[in-house]
């Protein structure tokens, strides 16, 4: 038995052998207990804990994990070192899961004084895994630094490559100028005899360096490398951390949207840790750019829950934020971008980078960039992308680098000040390096403001009006002023008489009777039948006892009732504006300002194209850029 455990032991902490040690620590406890042999039940149930907390993440395999250890600790003496080690363990597991480190801190002081090495060794390791958030950078470090001091007091080689791992994934995090030398020592002691667990970590951090390098074709090699060596050690993350490297690249390569089956698989998938949220917020932004906006909706809701402030603070808090503001952005949820700017602002200096330096998505600046341009606050926008640039150009991440430009460029064409010529050298810029490294730049939804292409179409759905403007879409409630606003978009570049429009009798727009607001005889008929068929469809439903359907077909029933009621009188007749052409303008201007006023506050985007493209007075126009320029 003794030779069993022993070798499990070897396994986890001079071979960083995951997978071996597993299966010979779990032989090793089994025999342990059917012999009644304490202490030997208590180091195999301790090292089936692996290196890392939460190492087995199925609830099942977890709780039996979690079970063993307790038992363990029951029938050994409670002053003995095994017996603090274990409690260290449960109370790291505990405060992981939680999203907390306050215990494990305060019972890493209680190792302290105790001048047991091996125990300190393992708590400094198991504290330093709890305390991954964005704030806690120098205390990660000051316990890296105490655990490669601590390694030579321990005569376990895995000590010291712990303690020199977790100094490197600290220096890459605080964007440390002198991380890539302690990724060079890191290597330089792997050297001398693999530890597959710490070598699996050290292969990851150089992918991501390929990664910002913009060396795309070398870094998806490099990954599948990576993710090889991962499986080999037995590490649960190997599978996820490939997905992560792989997510990466397709998303700088423009095609992250390929990837919505694989990272929606990756999503509900056990083999996550239970505090990271990032495949999530990643399906929200692949289904986005695909074009799957009911899953991407659902997906990001999911993130942002009761409050996005729950989510925990650890290793993977800034990369799910990230996902969360690029998503909010390619939908147009102003609320969650505001929020995000808000939550983010603290780390702006910080890289954002995933796990222990296994990918890298930029500066946070970026992403608090995105959040603003998202709100409309263009100004802040420009002023955060052009740190983004600088922070990025700092790591030497070129693709992150560029898509700052990229958005700095749009950003420009946006802002209040005279920035178009600087707008268009940014975006021809980026467009440049863009090539140079085999980019695809996203397609913004926002062209620049001398963009001639920018058109409006305004639709019926339901009881709301649907606007887009090149891929923005903004929902509005029926209001007279939207009726109006309607006609004009149906009609671009086409002269209505402010009368016209206050009695509904404009021209007939380019699309069908929903692109229509005006109430003519033709469109009071087609209500009229419309009527008559919602009725015959709620007795249906009523007698087949769909009463959900049933609730639906009365709204919409409400709703054409108001709607004919509001347009004709109580014989039935189209309703006169009553007044001059003079009582015409002022109503008709007064209610287009203030539904293109609503859309701004819903959209500030598609609010100022409106404002700028929409003339009001004796006749009113829509006159996107395209009109502008042939007139």
């Amino acid at each position: 038995m003794d030779d069993v455990l022993l070798k499990g032991e070897f396994a986890l902490h001079t071979r960083g052998d995951l997978r071996r040690s597993r299966r010979l620590l779990d032989e090793a406890y089994r025999e342990a207990d059917r012999q009644g042999d304490g202490p030997r039940l208590a180091r195999a149930a301790l090292g089936l804990g692996g290196v890392w907390v939460h190492e087995h993440r199925a609830a099942a395999e977890a709780g039996v994990v979690r079970a063993r250890q307790l038992h363990a600790l029951s029938v050994i003496d409670p002053r003995s070192s095994l017996a603090l080690r274990l409690r260290v363990r449960l109370c790291a597991e505990d405060d992981y899961r939680s999203g907390r480190h306050d215990r494990i801190l305060e019972i890493l002081a209680q190792v302290r004084g105790t001048g047991d090495p091996v125990a300190l060794a393992e708590a400094l390791s198991l504290a330093h895994h709890c305390v991954l958030g964005p704030a806690e950078g120098a205390i990660r470090l000051e316990l890296a630094e105490e655990l490669i001091s601590q390694a030579a007091h321990t005569a376990r080689r895995g000590d010291l490559l712990m303690g020199l791992m977790w100094r490197t994934a600290d220096l890459f995090v605080a964007a440390d100028p002198h991380a890539e030398r302690s990724l060079t020592e890191l290597r330089s002691v792997l050297a001398g005899g693999e530890h597959l667990a710490v070598g699996f970590v050290a292969s990851a951090m150089e992918v991501m360096l390929s990664i910002r390098a913009g060396r795309f074709a070398q870094a998806e090699s490099m990954a599948a490398t990576c993710a090889e060596r991962g499986d080999l050690a037995g590490d649960v993350d190997a599978l996820g951390w490939y997905c992560e490297h792989l997510g990466t690249i397709r998303w700088y390569q423009g095609r992250i949207g390929e990837l919505v089956e694989v990272i929606s698989d990756l999503a509900h998938s056990p083999i996550h840790s239970a505090v990271d949220s990032t495949y999530l917020a990643a399906l929200a932004v692949a289904a986005a750019t695909a074009g799957e906006y009911r899953l991407a909706v659902h997906m990001l809701a999911r993130v942002l829950g009761r409050d996005l402030s729950d989510l925990p603070h650890s290793s993977s808090w800034l990369p799910t934020m990230y996902c969360v503001v690029e998503a909010a952005y390619l939908l147009h949820d102003t609320e969650a971008a505001a929020r995000a700017y808000t939550l983010l602002s603290p780390f702006a200096d910080l890289p954002v980078i995933s796990s222990l330096g296994v990918t890298c998505l930029g500066s946070v600046h970026h992403s608090l960039a995105t959040s603003a341009l998202t709100v409309g606050d263009a100004d802040r926008a420009i002023d955060h992308f052009r740190k983004a640039i600088r922070a990025n150009q700092a790591l030497g991440h070129w693709p992150a680098a560029i898509l700052s430009r990229w958005r700095l460029g749009h950003a420009l064409a946006r802002g209040h000040g005279s920035g178009h010529g600087e707008a268009r050298r940014e975006l021809a810029r980026a467009e440049q390096e863009a090539l140079s490294l085999g980019m695809e730049l996203p397609s913004e939804k926002d062209p620049p403001a001398e963009d001639a292409a920018a058109i409006c179409t305004c639709r019926r759905r339901g009881r709301a009006w649907q606007i887009e403007l090149r891929g923005r879409t903004v929902m509005v409630e029926n209001r007279i002023g939207m009726r109006h606003l309607a006609t004009l978009i149906a009609n671009p570049g086409r002269e209505i008489p402010a009368a016209d429009l206050a009695v509904g009798a404009g021209p007939a727009p380019h699309d069908s009777f929903s692109s229509q607001p005006i109430i003519d005889s033709v469109a009071k008929r087609t209500f009229t039948d419309r009527l008559a068929q919602l009725q015959e469809d709620i007795d249906d439903s009523e007698s087949m006892n769909d009463l959900e359907r049933a609730t639906s077909l009365r709204r919409e029933r409400d709703w054409l009732i108001d709607e004919l009621t509001t347009a004709t009188g109580l014989k039935g007749q189209m309703r006169e504006f009553a007044g001059s052409d003079e009582r015409a303008r002022v109503a008709v201007s007064k209610a287009v300002k203030r539904a293109i006023s609503r859309i701004t506050e819903i959209d500030p985007v598609v609010g100022a194209h409106l404002d700028e493209t929409v003339e009001t007075g004796h006749r009113c126009c829509y006159r996107p850029r395209s009109d502008r320029h042939g007139a």
